[in-house]
């Protein structure tokens, strides 16, 4: 896989010494490729399910946990502008939505569920510092709740990209209309969450917004 590198820009977290944050909160897309993220089965079906459920613009995080078989089971969407891309923010606000959509499975001895990220931003396909913030704030939200780190998904004008498996395709992207999810290839089907209560219908609408 060859990766691309924007030029930096001026809110670059990159020291002069070359490559890494000030604090260390990217992951540089070796070291992504190198930590195992599971490669998604068909990754044109999650993409488009969750750009239909979501309808994601530029600095829309859309962060979805997937169970059995790459069936949706809770999803979450949100807008997150910094002035600088720091993985420590956005661990934080991927583990505030996590939290609030799905109980965590820190008890489980292995990760039975993925968390995978769809970013949908300006730009083009090529890996930015920006990318590998969202990395490591992915990575360690996941650990954080017990699931297993999945794939980093870009959206942008030219269409989405999975970093790290040289996987992408035109549609959909950040110019798309949605389609109605009864038109995608293959509809999600979202599993029961464990909660009872208001708080189960809650998170149900949260699931399928």
């Amino acid at each position: 896989m060859t990766f691309g590198f924007a030029p930096p820009s001026t809110t670059s977290l990159t020291t002069a010494t070359g490559g890494v944050s000030r604090h260390g909160r990217l992951l540089e897309p070796s070291e992504w490729t190198a930590s195992g993220v599971p490669l998604l089965r068909n990754p044109r079906e999650v993409v488009s399910g969750l750009h239909s459920r979501h309808s994601p613009v530029p600095s829309t995080a859309v962060i979805a946990v997937l169970g059995p078989e790459e069936r949706l089971v809770a999803s979450a969407s949100f807008v997150q502008r910094s002035v600088s891309a720091d993985g420590w923010e956005y661990r934080n606000a991927l583990l505030s939505r996590l939290r609030r959509v799905i109980p965590h499975d820190l008890r489980r001895r292995t990760p039975v569920r993925t968390a995978v990220l769809l970013y949908c931003r300006d730009g083009d396909e090529r890996w930015t510092e920006e990318d590998g913030a969202w990395m490591w704030g992915l990575r360690d939200a996941c650990t954080l709740h017990g699931l297993r780190c999945g794939a980093y998904i870009t959206l942008t004008r030219g269409g989405w990209q999975v970093l790290g498996e040289g996987r992408g395709g035109r549609r959909p992207s950040s110019d798309s209309r949605p389609e109605r999810l009864g038109e995608t290839a293959s509809e999600f089907a979202p599993v029961a969450l464990r909660t009872g209560g208001g708080a189960a219908e809650a998170l149900r609408r949260t699931a399928a917004r």
